[in-house]
């Protein structure tokens, strides 16, 4: 794993006046290998994770929960 992605400090989210935006080709592209991921895992904890993962990605972008069922 890259040390990038091992160093926790970087990984801090602060509340800001900024906003990103965020597109949903990237949240979808995101999401279909969370998804991908998630079929390789063999622990159900890990499965667990990820799905809390895909469903608070998606809501980066979509409204409501038929925006979400349907981006899904």
């Amino acid at each position: 794993m890259p040390d990038e992605l091992r160093d926790q400090d970087k990984w801090t989210v602060t509340d800001s006046d900024e906003y990103e935006e965020i597109s949903t080709d990237e949240v979808d592209r995101i999401v279909a290998e969370l998804e991908a991921i998630a079929l390789t895992a063999e622990s159900e904890n890990i499965r667990y994770h990820l799905a809390l993962a895909v469903q608070d990605i998606l809501g980066l972008v979509y409204d409501d929960e038929a925006d979400i069922a349907e981006a899904a």
